[in-house]
């Protein structure tokens, strides 16, 4: 019976291809979206990325990883003198215009790093190596990732290589190394230089430093030793996963962006539960007199409710197939460019996955009730 329910399905082509393909678009909205709003969450985060290290201590109204609000420097000490922090070290960071090849002026993420130990610098080098990374010890000498190469050559013809300059607030920059990072939110590409010399090149206030990082000792867990540090110094101490939710709960709160693709994504579900609905139920009356045949045999109302869900999910799957699909094609799409950015996570598919399950639950729901309310004699009706 299950076999005859799946021709009755294909042998109406018309229909079968008007829920499919409402289907199809229905999960690439909704599945496209989501990826969309996902990656963009992900840019939310990236400086934790870029920048790694187990202990973020902030300024205690800090509610982001992406807000600074400057420290004193004697701050530093006090979280060193925490007695389960292994090391903790100062960081800069902040917005700052740098001048392109041809004269414009580009703004760029300058990150500054302990010079003693680099930490938090970046993990992946495309040009330079290790050995650009401990000449950011030398003065005036940079490590831009691989954006900054690009839009700081405006006018050059060609990115910036090992050995070019720019200026930073008309100081000038060499560039010694060029890495790779993960976009940032706002889109800035990002510079890498020492802590002192971030100084030199950013505007002079009174308090300077943006960040402490720090890793716990052994045998202390990062919680742990987070709370500590909050606890001793007033200060705000995130650890990573902590942060990641703090940025995120914020772009919930602040923005109107999450906002913005939940109502597609509503949109893409009720354009599925509409086309699939109207759709099956119109494909149900034109085989009343089947289905009707069907119960003058003996059929059961079960026996052909289980017939309209098998085929209401068979052009569910193939339709979320399809649909996933084409994702994946426009992911490919935008990957060399960048934008928008686009992250297809387990939680998505699943996500649209339920989403059309229980669309064709509602088609097949519609048809089972009309089937549950027919006669079997319609089949003997002229």
């Amino acid at each position: 019976m299950l076999r005859l329910a799946l021709k009755m399905l294909l042998g109406d082509r018309a229909k079968y291809i008007m829920l499919v393909g409402g289907l199809t678009f229905s999960a690439l909205l909704m599945t496209q979206q989501m990826a969309v709003f996902t990656g963009l969450v992900s840019w939310t985060t990236s400086h934790m990325r870029n920048m790694r290290a187990s202990i973020w201590v902030v300024e205690h109204r800090v509610e982001q990883v992406n807000e600074t609000k400057a420290l004193r420097d004697t701050d530093v000490n006090r979280v060193r003198s925490v007695s389960t922090v292994d090391y903790a070290v100062p960081l800069f960071q902040g917005v700052l215009k740098a001048r392109a090849a041809d004269g414009s002026d580009k703004q760029i993420q300058l990150i500054g790093l302990h010079a003693g130990t680099l930490k938090g610098r970046p993990t992946v080098m495309v040009e330079g190596g290790d050995e650009g990374l401990e000449r950011l010890r030398i003065a005036n000498n940079v490590v831009v990732d691989v954006l900054a190469s690009k839009r700081l050559a405006a006018g050059l013809g060609r990115p910036l290589q090992i050995g070019d300059t720019f200026e930073i607030n008309d100081r000038e920059a060499r560039v010694v190394g060029i890495c790779k990072t993960e976009p940032h939110f706002f889109g800035y590409p990002y510079v890498f230089t020492s802590y002192d010399q971030a100084l030199q090149y950013a505007p002079r206030q009174r308090k300077m430093l943006s960040m402490i990082l720090a890793e716990p000792k052994e045998g202390h867990t990062a919680v742990e030793v987070a709370q500590q540090i909050s606890d001793e110094t007033g200060l705000r101490a995130y650890t990573v996963p902590e942060f990641e939710k703090a940025t995120v709960d914020w772009v919930w709160k602040n923005t109107g962006i999450p906002v913005s693709f939940l109502t597609t994504i509503i949109l893409g579900f009720v354009v599925g539960v509409a086309v699939a609905g109207q759709t099956f139920y119109s494909f149900v009356l034109e085989n009343l007199k089947h289905l009707g045949a069907l119960k003058a045999m003996g059929a059961g109302n079960g026996l052909i409710s289980a017939m309209l869900f098998v085929q209401a999910m068979t052009v569910g799957l193939i339709g979320y197939g399809m649909g996933v699909g084409l994702t994946a094609v426009f992911g490919f799409m935008v990957r060399p460019i960048g934008q928008p950015p686009f992250l297809i996570s387990i939680e998505t598919l699943v996500g649209t996955l339920f989403s059309i399950l229980v669309i064709c639950s509602l088609a097949a729901l519609f048809g089972i009730l009309k089937v549950a309310r027919l006669e079997p004699a319609v089949v003997f009706r002229g």
